[in-house]
Order: C-alpha cells, then sequence, then structure tokens
C-alpha cells in the first residue's frame, strides 16, 4: 500500500472495512476489532490514526511483534494478519496497516476464560445476536475448506516454477504471463480458485497454499505428514527412521515434463516407505522368480494421496501420520471421514468431496482414480493381488485409518 493510497483510504473514514485505532490501544481491543473483520468480509485496523482521521503516528516498540502475539494468544482460533509500515504519511508519523481476511473459521476474542464473538457491523464492531452467531456458522459450515483464504499470504509465498509447471504441463495453457505482470497472474490464480479476491488485498486460498506454497507449514501448520519407522510391532523409541515430510503436495518436473527435479509430498511419502522396506523374491506362475516390494507402490500412493486431499483441514496442528511396522504400514488422516462416507463404501467405491480444488487439481496430475475407484482397486484388489492380505478401513477417535499388512508379518 502507497503513501497515496493509504491518505485516500483515511479520507474517507471508517466503515465496514476500515477502523482507525492510536497504538496505545489494549491487546483485548484490538483482538476485538480484528475478530469482527475476521467474522465479516475481512478488513484492515490502521494503527497511528486517531478515530477523527488525524495522523497521530506509531509509537509502541516491537509492533509487529506485539501484533502477532495478540493474534495468538486473544484470538480463538488463532489468525495470522498482515502486516506492514507506511512510512512519512505525515513528517515523521508512521502507520502501521493490519490486515485479516473473511476467516475460513468463526473466531472468537479469548478473555476471562472465555469465548467472546464480534461481527463487523457498519464502522461499528459488536457482539452478534444468536441468530447471527448461528448463521454465521452456518454459512462457514457452506464453505468448502480449501477455498478459504490463508490470512497474512500473498502471491509471493506461491512457488511460481511450480505454477508454470502446473499451467504449461498439466493444463496445457499456453497463455502464462511473464513474472513481471502480476496482475494477469493473479487474475488467473484467482479464476482457477488458487488465489481470492479480497477488498484490500488478494490472498492465496487453502488449496493454493498446499499445492503450491513455498512453505505452507509457515501458515497452516497442520499441511505436511509425520512419518515413522519402528523396527517391531508397536511404537518404540528406538525408531528406525522419523521424518517431518514438508512442502507443496504438488511435484516439480523440467520443463519438458519427462524428469522429477523436486518430489511433492506425495513422492517423499513414497520414498519414506521404499527406505524404510524391503525388496522380496516370490515365484510367478510357480517357477519365474520375481522380486516385488513389501507394499504395492499403487496402494501406498493411493493411500497417502487420499489422506491429503481428503483430510480435514480445520484441525490444525495435527499432521497425517504415516507408521511403518514390521508386519504393517498405517496411514491415519485427522478428523472423519466427510459426508456420509463409511469405511464399507469406500471399498465398494463411492465419492464424498472435502476439499473439491484439492482433488480436482491432484486429478489432473493423474494421483487420483476417477469416480471413487481408488480404494477398491487400488488398495483392496491391489493388495489382495500383491500379497493375498485385506487391508484394514477404519475410523477412531476422530482418526481415518488405511492398514496395509506385511506377506508373512515382515516389512
Amino acid at each position: 500500500m502507497t503513501r497515496t493510497e493509504l491518505l485516500e483510504i483515511i479520507s474517507n473514514g471508517e466503515n465496514s472495512s476500515v477502523e482507525f485505532k492510536r497504538d496505545t490501544l489494549s491487546n483485548r481491543d484490538l483482538a476485538k476489532e480484528l475478530v469482527a473483520f475476521s467474522n465479516f468480509e475481512g478488513g484492515i485496523v490502521l494503527l497511528g490514526v486517531d478515530d477523527d482521521g488525524s495522523i497521530v503516528g506509531i509509537t509502541r516498540p516491537r509492533l509487529e511483534q506485539w501484533i502477532t502475539t495478540v493474534c495468538r494468544d486473544k484470538i480463538r482460533p488463532a489468525i495470522v494478519p498482515s502486516f506492514r509500515v507506511v512510512e512519512d504519511v505525515e513528517q515523521g508519523r508512521d502507520v502501521a496497516v493490519v490486515r485479516v481476511p473473511s476467516g475460513r473459521d468463526v473466531h472468537s476474542l479469548w478473555h476471562n476464560n472465555r469465548n467472546i464473538y464480534y461481527m463487523r457491523v457498519g464502522s461499528q464492531s459488536r457482539e452478534p445476536t444468536t441468530q447471527e452467531l448461528k448463521r454465521l456458522f452456518q454459512q462457514r459450515d457452506t464453505l468448502a475448506s480449501d477455498l478459504r483464504p490463508v490470512s497474512g499470504s500473498t502471491i509471493n509465498d506461491l512457488d511460481i516454477r511450480r505454477i508454470k509447471n502446473y499451467f504449461e504441463l498439466v493444463r496445457q495453457q499456453n497463455i502464462i504471463p511473464g513474472d513481471e505482470e502480476e496482475t494477469k497472474w493473479k487474475t488467473l490464480l484467482i479464476n482457477t480458485e488458487i488465489m481470492i479476491e479480497g477488498d484490500f488485498e488478494d490472498y492465496v486460498t487453502v488449496s493454493g497454499m498446499l499445492l503450491f506454497g513455498k512453505n505452507p507449514n509457515r501458515f497452516l501448520r497442520q499441511a505436511g505428514i509425520d512419518a515413522v519407522a519402528f523396527p517391531g510391532t508397536e511404537k518404540d523409541y528406538a525408531m528406525k527412521e522419523r521424518a517431518s515430510l514438508r512442502g507443496p503436495m504438488t511435484p516439480l518436473f523440467n520443463r519438458d515434463g519427462d524428469m522429477l527435479v523436486e518430489p511433492g509430498l506425495v513422492e517423499q511419502a513414497v520414498y519414506f516407505v521404499r527406505r524404510n522396506t524391503h525388496v522380496i523374491a516370490a515365484l510367478e506362475d510357480g517357477a519365474r522368480r520375481v522380486e516385488k516390494w513389501t507394499y504395492p507402490e499403487d496402494a501406498v500412493r493411493e493411500a497417502v494421496v487420499n489422506a491429503l486431499v481428503h483430510r480435514d483441514y480445520f484441525l490444525g496442528n495435527t499432521d497425517i501420520e504415516l507408521a511403518i511396522y514390521r508386519d504393517r504400514l498405517e496411514i491415519i488422516s485427522p478428523g472423519r471421514l466427510p459426508n456420509s462416507v463409511t469405511p464399507d463404501r469406500m471399498r465398494t467405491g463411492t465419492r464424498a468431496i472435502r476439499n473439491p480444488v484439492l482433488v480436482y487439481i491432484m486429478n489432473q496430475y493423474k494421483y487420483l482414480e476417477h469416480l471413487g475407484m481408488g480404494v477398491p482397486r487400488k488398495i483392496v484388489q491391489g493388495m489382495k493381488e500383491h500379497n493375498g492380505t485385506d487391508p484394514e478401513l477404519f475410523e477412531k477417535d476422530e482418526r481415518f485409518i488405511v492398514r496395509l499388512f506385511a506377506e508373512g508379518g515382515e516389512a
């Protein structure tokens, strides 16, 4: 935001998306305003501006750190605002711009050990009525989680190399603008729901960050896989290997698309399984010796992809778990299955989409089977053909678990 743009906003006064505050306000008052904006359509708090629009400047030391602490400690769920300082709005007087998008959750102020909800009505932030709060929760529930904006994100948080891969190699579009044409880039990304348009600034969507983010975990702590390999059949401190698999879901290819340059999360998970299992020898047709991995790669890949695209991303700070034991492999996805899906229905083929953009784009990358047939074909039938075992699919303690068995109990 330039000085000229900021002065124009100030000249229009406070409204449903703009609030003026001195930076001497309490942490509770700042949290209240940010919660109200997040529960409405997003907005900005201008620190260093008095109620009448006069520029008083910012005076609080370590202002950005204080704002970050307020957003973490006083707001439930916590939010990550965008922060910038516009210098010399008037001579020697700076103004801080604190911006939040419309939240993917319903946020509240945490004060005196209770949640207090606020919403923006005109130029005021007030507590909603019971009916208004109920309607707000209903509205947020109808918006797919992967289409919601990631607070504090910008186009610069996307890996432009992977974005170009997607449009040129996967979508086979030859309309990619140059790196310098940010406006055209944003239009293209908004139209494909990788970004979402805001009143003052555009944000990366949850799906855009998970698929193409430079560092998804900076914004979404739950965007990863916690992988661990145990030597025995139970969890043990004496692990063979433990790895936090991080990064975007999508891989990066060379310009011709025939060489993998950087793996995505799916490839990272498959590599981890390969490192911690082994090749076994078997006889095919009773005579010919063949070698095969403990678990068929198609089954492992399908289970990982399903966990990534169908998990509940509202459950923060909880990774997908990939655990390898001597006799089995487990992939544990946080949250229950979406809608009316059950493990039994998955075994025969069903589909219910919690995160439509993730499913659509990962399908374009050929990671997914059509019509929900990946589980019955690649996992159930694939394991039976591979080693004669029947995989388990079940829910337990708000988690969905896929369990593959090693032949003879040895991974």
